[in-house]
């Protein structure tokens, strides 16, 4: 099943303002993975950005989750957008 990464671009202050949302946002993301949706997720340091990697017949159901999220809903994210992520080397359970 092809792979989806769904790219954040966080706004300067995200730090400042992300812990309102975070417990929302980090329960979607534990119901997604639960699910076999999301298979990793995490911020790159510096948190100017993340990555979330879903499985899927499309990136439909990456694209959900980012307008669901309520990072994206409460603009914690200046930007997103979902790739199909080709994999040439190893392999996720």
């Amino acid at each position: 099943m092809p792979l989806y990464a769904l790219v954040y671009d966080t706004v300067p202050d995200y730090l400042a303002r992300r812990p309102q949302f975070r417990a929302e946002h980090l329960a979607a993301a534990e119901r997604a993975h639960r699910e076999g949706k999301l298979l990793l997720a995490g911020a790159f340091d510096p948190p100017d950005a993340a990555l979330l990697v879903f499985r899927g017949d499309g990136p439909e159901g990456a694209e959900a989750f980012a307008r669901a999220d309520p990072y994206v809903r409460n603009g914690l994210v200046a930007s997103w957008r979902v790739r199909e992520w080709k994999v040439v080397l190893g392999a996720l359970g």
